[in-house]
Order: C-alpha cells, then structure tokens, then sequence
C-alpha cells in the first residue's frame, strides 16, 4: 500500500488505526499542533509524521480521516474546509466518528464546496492491535469503495450499500445498545449499593442471568476513563432517535449520567461518597465473589 492517509487524531483509537495502516505499507500523517505528550508519544509509537499546517496536511493525503470525539467533528470539517478548497489533488474525507446520520450529512454539506470526495464512516470495535480481528470499519456514500484498499485483517472494511448517513446510523444504534446497556447496568448497581442489596443483587445475577453479570464486570470499570467521551456520543443518540417520543429523553438522560462519572475521574481525589466510589465497590464485590468460588 503506498498510500499517504491523514489521521485527525493520534489519540487512543486514531493511533491504532493509523499503525495497522502502517504495518500495512502506508505513509500516515497528522497534526500535532495543540495536542497533548500523550498524544505526540502515541503519534510517535504509531509511526506518524508530523506535518505543520493543514495545507500541506491535505495537500500530502490521497485519504483524510477524522477519528475524534464526536462533539469534535463539524468543527474539524469546517478547519479543513478552506485548505481542502485549496488543494489541487483532492483527498478523500472520510469522518469516521461517533455521529447522528443527521451531523453526518451536515459534515457533507460543510464539505460539498472543496471537491473532495466524503464517505460516511462508524469504528465498532476495540482501537485494532497487531493480532486482533474484530475492528471493523463500517462506510457509506458513493465514494465509499475508495475505502475498502484499507482493508486488512486487524482492520476490516464493510461497505453498505446506501447513502451517506447509512455507516453512522449503525454506529449509533450499536453503540445505543451495547453502552446502552453499560449505562443502565451501572445505574442499578449504583441503586443497589445505595439501598444495601448490591450483595444479593450480585447472587441474584450470577444465578439467573451469569452471562450478563459477567459482561457488566468487563464493561462497567473499562468505561470509567472513556466516560469523557461518552457524554457527546449519546446525545448524538438522542439526536438520530429524534422521531421517537421516549428516545432522546433516554439519551440524553444517560449522557448526564456519564457527565457526572467524567467529572468524578477527571478529579485527582474522587470523592469517596461518588458514584465512581460506588460502583467500583459494586465490582470489587463481585471480583471477590470470583475468587472465593476460583
């Protein structure tokens, strides 16, 4: 592959992304511009090249992509819009974030005067390692097939047969169920402990309903420091279920509750009476329960 792609930007998944691609023979690029050591460390690991200024960033890229939190992604569209008008080789833009079909199309509206060519694109899955097999990137519109050369095993492309919006629509309803679900399974642990039943909810899940019990263990701690992110990611829920009467109150009533447990973590102290206090004894009971029948 001798494909130069931009990546926007090196963060957990942006990296990943861009080091499967490199292993795959591609020059990856970006912008390190405002990013944090943290982000130019991961950039570094993966390979990138820095490239100064977002001219020469899309004047060197035959692929664009944005792979940041969602909240981010019209005003990444807007910053490049100028320089994308400029170019004289035109990329391909491809918006692989966590958006409603509706901010979708609105990024394909910000883009329609540049020239360059949109795909309409969802991640579902972990940041792809070396070894794994279960990243997939979902993409859709009439430039969709410009895509699928990314194609690998650590990095599947699957492109869907409809318009742009079409690859956003199945993130959010993906994404809907399964932290979704992490959402509500964390607000009864929280309800549990608060009444002092969380022990003989756990006993209870672990004999009627194991499989799930088993797969809230994993989620609830690994969401902690992505509830950040989070937050943007199910009011675009609440944005694509916009026609449904119980919907968006549902999501957006979720998106404040990931709110608060990003505000506990991003503290140095978490107060011990906090939620995120509350639910990691909820899972430290359960680990406990683990070992004692191990």
């Amino acid at each position: 592959m001798t494909d130069t792609i931009a990546i926007i930007a090196p963060g957990e998944m942006g990296s990943a992304v861009g080091a499967r691609l490199a292993d795959k023979g591609a020059r990856v690029i970006t912008s390190l511009a405002g990013r944090s050591p943290a982000s130019v460390q991961r950039a570094e690991r993966a390979r990138f090249t820095a490239v100064e200024g977002d001219d020469a960033l899309v004047a060197q890229a035959d692929l664009v992509m944005s792979i940041l939190p969602p909240g981010d992604a019209v005003k990444l569209a807007q910053r490049l819009a100028p320089a994308l008008a400029r170019a004289t080789k035109k990329p391909t833009y491809v918006d692989c974030n966590a958006v409603s079909p509706q901010t979708a199309r609105e990024i394909g509206t910000v883009l329609i005067g540049t020239g360059a060519a949109y795909v309409d694109a969802g991640i579902i899955g972990p940041p792809p390692q070396p070894s794994g097999t279960r990243t997939i990137l979902y993409v859709a519109g009439e430039a969709a097939s410009a895509v699928e050369r990314l194609d690998c095993p650590a990095l599947r492309v699957r492109v869907i047969d409809g318009p742009v919006g079409a690859a956003s629509a199945l993130k959010m309803s993906y994404a809907g169920i399964t932290k979704g679900f992490t959402a509500i399974g964390a607000m009864m642990m929280l309800g549990a402990v608060r009444a002092g039943c969380g022990e003989a909810l756990h006993r209870e899940m672990s004999e009627s309903i194991p499989t799930l019990l088993a797969w809230l263990t994993r989620q609830v701690p690994r969401m902690y420091p992505k509830a950040y992110r989070w937050v943007a990611e199910m009011e675009e829920i609440a944005a694509f279920l916009d026609d449904d009467a119980a919907g968006p109150s549902c999501y957006e009533a979720m998106a404040r509750f990931y709110e608060r447990l990003a505000h506990e973590a991003a503290q140095d102290q978490p107060p011990a009476d906090g939620e995120l206090a509350q639910l990691t004894r909820f899972c430290d009971l359960i680990a406990e329960a683990q070992r004692k029948t191990a």
